[in-house]
């Protein structure tokens, strides 16, 4: 199972703050999980999802770039971050 969590404005605009999805080998990596998500939830989720600044979290550690993924962990999807 992978546990995808969204935060602030990114669950705002899907309106989801949490998704399980079954562990298979469609979700190898973080590339794929957005392309999964996309691919069941729309243009709307590609066009959120797609941000080229929103950050990604895998285990509570922030990522760059495209990460393997393993049964049970857990991935989050924040905006970024803004000051002032």
């Amino acid at each position: 199972m992978i546990k995808v969590l969204f935060f602030a404005r990114i669950r705002e605009e899907l309106d989801c703050r949490q998704l399980d999805l079954p562990w298979g080998n469609d979700l190898v990596d973080l590339d794929a999980l957005s392309g999964r998500l996309c691919r069941e939830h729309g243009e709307h989720w590609e066009k959120v999802l797609g941000q080229q600044n929103i950050i990604r979290a895998v285990n509570q550690k922030v990522v760059t770039g495209n990460t393997a993924l393993a049964d049970g962990d857990e991935v989050a999807f924040f905006p970024p971050v803004t000051g002032g």
